[in-house]
């Protein structure tokens, strides 16, 4: 589908993500560090639209500031105490902080980004909450240090879409999850192909929109990983003019590690 090859992509996407984390840790501004170059298309300031007040009154300014999802996964994941959740693509920390809560000090969140700066800025952040059951690992999502079977759920909040092959990234998933464990996923999908000059555009990549598959290809990626019960929750378009966007979709997707 594009023509940029895969260290182009991913080194790309570290330094644009990278900049972000230093804008938020700098600015703590969701004006000053987002713009329209990463996830979601639009700028922090409305991506945390997708989580509720009450959820974000406590977290740091600099984890909200660093914010570029395009959904709320742990709002739809069902974590209980106890539970270890792996977030695969966890930036500055926001849903790995949420899931720490969800699952209460008996509980495990594990954070997996490969943009350093992300991960110096989560582990900040980690610390002004005085959290003891958050870690955070420098790893790409398709070859993390995690043992098989460590999580009762995986959550990604639109990353996976940034991967330039997103077979090893949920063959990882499935690997790190325990049997009947959940996978919850919100990304960008394509319900229709884009033009190619846009899928070889690399600020079409850093904002989620070259890296996203046909929805047939992308669940079909998920079930060839062996999960089950995939399915699509919910799906919503992306604002913009441009006619080609509306090929595409945010959508919460899960889906369910076949139990022994």
């Amino acid at each position: 589908m594009t023509q940029l090859g895969n260290d182009q992509i991913k080194g790309v996407v570290k330094e644009r993500y990278g900049a972000l984390a230093r804008s938020a840790s700098e600015a703590s501004s969701s004006d000053d560090c987002c713009g329209t170059d990463c996830c979601s298309t639009a700028s922090s300031e409305e991506a945390l639209t997708l989580y509720t007040s009450a959820e974000t009154q406590d977290l740091p300014a600099e984890a909200l500031a660093a914010s570029a999802g395009c959904g709320n996964p742990t709002a739809l994941a069902s974590m209980q105490p106890g539970e270890t959740v792996v977030d695969f693509g966890s930036g500055g920390g926001i849903d790995c902080f949420l899931s720490a809560k969800a699952v209460g000090p008996s509980g495990r969140v594990i954070g997996i980004d490969m943009t350093e700066d992300m991960i110096n800025l989560a582990r900040a952040n980690a610390r002004r909450l005085k959290l003891s059951n958050t870690e955070f690992h420098l790893s790409d999502m398709e070859d993390t240090p995690l043992d098989e079977n460590t999580a009762d759920i995986l959550i990604s909040n639109c990353v996976i879409n940034l991967a330039p092959d997103k077979d090893p990234v949920f063959r990882e998933a499935f690997r790190i999850l325990k049997p009947g464990g959940r996978l919850m996923v919100s990304d960008m999908v394509l319900v229709d192909d884009i033009p190619e000059d846009q899928a070889a555009d690399t600020s079409n990549w850093v904002a989620c929109l070259a890296g996203a598959e046909k929805k047939e290809t992308y669940l079909g990626k998920m079930r060839d990983a062996g999960f089950a019960e995939v399915e699509v929750l919910s799906e919503t378009p992306i604002s913009g003019d441009d006619g080609w966007r509306a090929s595409i979709r945010s959508m919460n997707i899960k889906a369910v590690k076949p139990g022994s």
